[in-house]
């Protein structure tokens, strides 16, 4: 079990409607921040490739708790470092949206 940190319009990312991130504004923030890239999806994946994109970390070895997922009109991460946790918050500025916690936090307000 671990603990996610989610980019959301909606007033909280368990709401099942709201505004949602597209996965066309997820690709765009990705392909203009060289510090992040698409992930491929796995073989037989039925997602669109802009599913994931992981944080280029030096040594690339240093990459645990470096990805953030789009799924459903929102973006998430699972148990991320402090420094994904910052690129998320400068993500979620980008998309006009607010990273919250599993149990409702906001980050960076």
């Amino acid at each position: 079990m671990g603990y996610d940190l989610h980019i959301t319009r909606r007033d909280d990312w368990w709401d099942e409607e709201g505004p949602e991130i597209t996965t066309a504004e997820w690709a765009a923030v990705v392909e203009a921040d060289p510090a992040l890239e698409m992930v491929p999806p796995p073989p037989g994946w039925n997602e669109p490739p802009q599913w994931s994109a992981e944080m280029i970390t030096h040594p690339p070895e240093n990459r645990m708790g470096t990805a953030m997922h789009w799924d459903s009109g929102e973006i998430s991460a699972k148990n991320p470092s402090d420094i994904l946790i910052g690129k998320m918050r400068q993500v979620a500025v980008a998309l006009k949206a607010r990273v919250q916690g599993d149990d409702g936090e906001f980050y960076g307000e």
